[in-house]
C-alpha cells in the first residue's frame, strides 16, 4: 500500500477536526447521520445515474491504483531492455522467444512477440501504440469516477443545508434554537466540501499521476522493443533510453544469464 496517500487522507482530517475543537466546537456539533446520508448518499446515486455499470465495476481497481504501491520500475525496465539487446545481437530475435512466451509484463510480451514472428516494424509500432492508447483511456474513466464524485459533493452539501434552512425558518417558535438549527444545516457544506477535496479530487489526481507514469513506462518499452527488432547495439539502446532512466547504472556483461534467471 502506498503509505503516503492513506497518511495525506488522516493528516487532512485531523486538522480539519483539530482546528474545530480548537475553535471550542464540539463532537456532537460536528457529526450528523442526516447530513452525511444527504452528502454521502446523493453523491453516490449521482455517481451511478453519471456512470454505466461497466465503468463502476472499475472502482476497485482504481482504489488499487491509487492507493497501492506502484510496482513499475523505470530504471529496472531499461536494464532488462538493454540485457536482451545483448542476446539478440549474439542470438537474433528468435533468442528472445521463450523469455517472450514467459514474460510477466503483458506489453513487454507482446512486443516481444511480435518481434519474434518477424512483424513489420510499422505494424510492430501500430499495435503498441494502440495498447498505449487503451492504457490511457482506461486511466482516464479511472479518474474521472472520482472527479465526478468531487464535484458533486459540495452541490449535495449545497442541498443538504438548504433543507435544513427550510426545516429551521419552517419552524421559529424557539428563537433560541436558532443558532445552533443552523450550526447543525450547515454541517452539510462542510461534508461536501470537505469530502471533495480531502478524498475524491485528490485520489482522482492520484490515479491521473500513476497513470501518466504507467504511459511513460509504455513509451520507453516501445522504444527499447523497436530498438531491439532494429539490431541496435546495447550502448545505443541505452542512449535511446537515456531520457526515461533516472539514474545511470554500468552496463551489464551477463544480460542474457541475468533475464533468464528472472523469467525463465
Amino acid at each position: 500500500m502506498d503509505i503516503t496517500s492513506v497518511i495525506g487522507i488522516l493528516a487532512g482530517l485531523a486538522a480539519l477536526i483539530g482546528g474545530f475543537f480548537w475553535e471550542g466546537g464540539s463532537l456532537a456539533g460536528l457529526f450528523q447521520p442526516n447530513a452525511a446520508l444527504i452528502v454521502f448518499g446523493g453523491t453516490f446515486a449521482a455517481v451511478l445515474i453519471s456512470f454505466p455499470a461497466s465503468k463502476l465495476r472499475t472502482i476497485p481497481a482504481a482504489l488499487r491504483m491509487a492507493f497501492g504501491r506502484d510496482k513499475e520500475n523505470t530504471d529496472e525496465k531499461a536494464e532488462e531492455l538493454i540485457a536482451l539487446a545483448a542476446i539478440t545481437r549474439r542470438g537474433g530475435v528468435l533468442a528472445l522467444e521463450q523469455i517472450a512466451d514467459d514474460h510477466p509484463h503483458h506489453f513487454t510480451r507482446e512486443g516481444l512477440q511480435l518481434v519474434v514472428d518477424g512483424t513489420d516494424p510499422d505494424q510492430v509500432r501500430q499495435i503498441l501504440e494502440l495498447e498505449m492508447d487503451a492504457s490511457e483511456l482506461k486511466y482516464d474513466s479511472y479518474s474521472k469516477i472520482f472527479e465526478a464524485a468531487g464535484g458533486y459533493a459540495p452541490t449535495m452539501g449545497i442541498i443538504g443545508t438548504v433543507m435544513g434552512l427550510i426545516r429551521v425558518l419552517g419552524n421559529l417558535t424557539d428563537p433560541s434554537n436558532l443558532g445552533p438549527s443552523i450550526a447543525v444545516a450547515f454541517t452539510a457544506t462542510l461534508y461536501g466540501v470537505a469530502s471533495a477535496n480531502l478524498i475524491f479530487l485528490p485520489i482522482a489526481s492520484k490515479i491521473k499521476s500513476r497513470g501518466q507514469s504507467q504511459i511513460h513506462v509504455l513509451e520507453m518499452l516501445l522504444v527499447g522493443i523497436l530498438s531491439l527488432q532494429n539490431g541496435d547495439h546495447p550502448m545505443l539502446i541505452r542512449k535511446k533510453l537515456g531520457s526515461f532512466i533516472s539514474t545511470s547504472r554500468p552496463e551489464r556483461s551477463e544480460g542474457e544469464n541475468d533475464v533468464k534467471r528472472g523469467f525463465l
